[in-house]
């Protein structure tokens, strides 16, 4: 427990002493948020804010992790290596958009083929070097299926699913840092639980470097973390999920996201049926705010909403492993 506090704390000290310096390096070149027309009205104040601040996300989250980590075990190397392959991917789109100024990064096929690269690859991991079994472990009632050549697929539905959730959350100051945190927080005693020190010391960076960057990106934010930071996130809770084998209980525990995802899926549905609308806006933390909720009242209930789900996860894994 020693490792994870201090991996923690150490991310999170290195987030609050790096930002002040990124953030004016990132002013002074410009590298500022686009602004969607079509978004909430009381997002335009926002435009030009300094965004990208998932590199420093990352290297919170790296440093610790890298001086402290065994290199023994394969299961934590594979969950930074598909969070470090994701916040690239993250990288480039928000590259993109700044060079072209708008809002619009790679193109959507470009994301699909390097998602199922590092898709393919963390399954490489899982398989040959952290020697999992090819299942899919059912837990609530106990019970596993055996996937075999349809594993992979799994895994990419992992990590394209969570990414893209973590993404859509990333839409309020501080939204998807506080419940990524929240999350990590939950497979931190997962990891304990399963006597994965290596797996928890990395959910403990993750905690630490997401409160830390807290400090700068809660409302009002002077820095968002962008597809760098959102992808990347994501890409370590699915990580995490699969390196658990907790695939199908990340439902649970990323509950916020999956909701936040859902929004969209049935804003998306039912409009193409109908041609209507379900929600005044998705992701449904854009409805809320156009139903009148303060930015600040909504980020506060998801976090509490998430904290819910991330619970009731962790007591279900607790249960199924004794």
């Amino acid at each position: 427990m020693g490792r994870i506090l201090i991996g923690g704390t150490a991310a999170l000290l290195i987030c609050i002493f790096l930002s002040p310096k990124f953030i004016a390096f990132l002013r002074k070149r410009e590298f500022g948020q686009q602004i969607r027309e079509e978004g909430p009205e009381g997002h335009h104040h926002k435009a030009g804010t300094p965004t990208m601040g998932g590199v420093i996300v990352m290297i919170a989250m790296a440093v610790p992790f890298l001086i402290l980590n065994a290199f023994d075990e394969w299961r934590s190397l594979g969950i930074f290596g598909v969070a470090v392959a994701c916040a690239l991917l993250g990288f480039a789109d928000d590259y993109v958009k700044l060079v072209r100024r708008r809002s619009l990064g790679l193109r959507g096929r470009t994301k699909l083929i390097v998602t199922i690269v590092i898709s393919i690859g963390l399954w490489l991991v899982a398989v040959h070097g952290a020697h999992l079994q090819s299942t899919l472990r059912l837990r609530i009632v106990d019970y596993q299926v055996e996937l075999g050549p349809f594993y992979p697929l799994l895994i990419y539905l992992v990590v394209a699913g969570t990414t893209s959730a973590v993404n859509l959350t990333d839409g309020l100051d501080g939204l998807a840092a506080g419940c990524t945190a929240i999350v990590a927080l939950a497979y931190i005693a997962i990891a304990v639980i399963a006597g994965e020190p290596e797996v928890a010391l990395i959910a403990g960076c993750i905690v630490g470097a997401s409160v830390g960057f807290l400090w700068f990106n809660a409302f009002p934010a002077t820095i968002f973390m962008g597809d760098t930071g959102s992808l990347g996130l994501g890409g370590a809770i699915a990580g995490l999920a699969v390196m658990t084998k907790t695939e199908i209980l990340l439902i649970v525990i990323g509950g916020i996201f999956v909701m936040e995802a859902l929004s969209v899926l049935i804003q998306v549905a039912y409009f193409q049926w109908r041609r209507k609308r379900v929600f005044l806006m998705a992701p449904i933390h854009h409805h809320f705010e156009l139903k009148g909720w303060s930015e600040t009242k909504i980020i506060l209930r998801f976090w509490i909403v998430a904290a819910v789900c991330a619970a009731i996860g962790f007591t279900l894994y607790k249960q199924s492993v004794g």
